[in-house]
């Protein structure tokens, strides 16, 4: 397993603490979610770290903040219901991801990553900048912690 932390450490912390830990220890913001909250819906936690890890960074364009988009896959994992081809519960999964959206841009004004991040990672310059004032360490984590409240608050329900 990836986590540097034992079993009995990772239950001691709470579901978002844990997500912040494990982004960093060095997966990406949407690996954080995915792979913390999926165990609860039986995904595998290796399997949650390979299925999103192309999400980090806003899908490595600077778009939808990767947090965001691990948080989206954990509310699937909770409301889609599937029976060999049909889908049910559509409604219900579309309410709470738009729920869930709506209540990370009232914290953060977007849940676009460029945004977030006062920079454009996908370009040398903006990707450098980012590095340089350390916003991966600095801001991501804020943005790991409060997906994951959010989520914990939508998962309630």
């Amino acid at each position: 397993m990836f986590f540097k932390r034992s079993d009995a450490e990772q239950t001691k912390l709470s579901h978002a603490d844990q997500a912040v830990a494990c982004f960093k220890q060095g997966t990406n913001c949407s690996q954080a979610l995915l792979s913390t909250y999926g165990k609860q819906y039986g995904l595998d936690p290796e399997l949650a770290l390979r299925v999103s890890g192309a999400f980090g960074s806003g899908m490595g364009r600077g778009e939808t903040c990767g947090a965001v988009t691990g948080a989206l896959m954990v509310i699937g994992l909770k409301h889609t219901k599937a029976a060999g081809s049909r889908l049910f519960s559509k409604d219900k999964t579309g309410d709470v991801a738009h729920e869930f959206m709506e209540r990370f841009k009232a914290r953060h004004g977007t849940v676009v990553c460029r945004e977030l991040l006062g920079c454009d990672v996908t370009t040398a310059e903006g990707l450098k900048t980012a590095k340089q004032e350390k916003h991966f360490k600095k801001r991501c984590p804020g943005y790991v912690k409060d997906a994951a409240l959010i989520l914990e608050e939508l998962l309630k329900d």
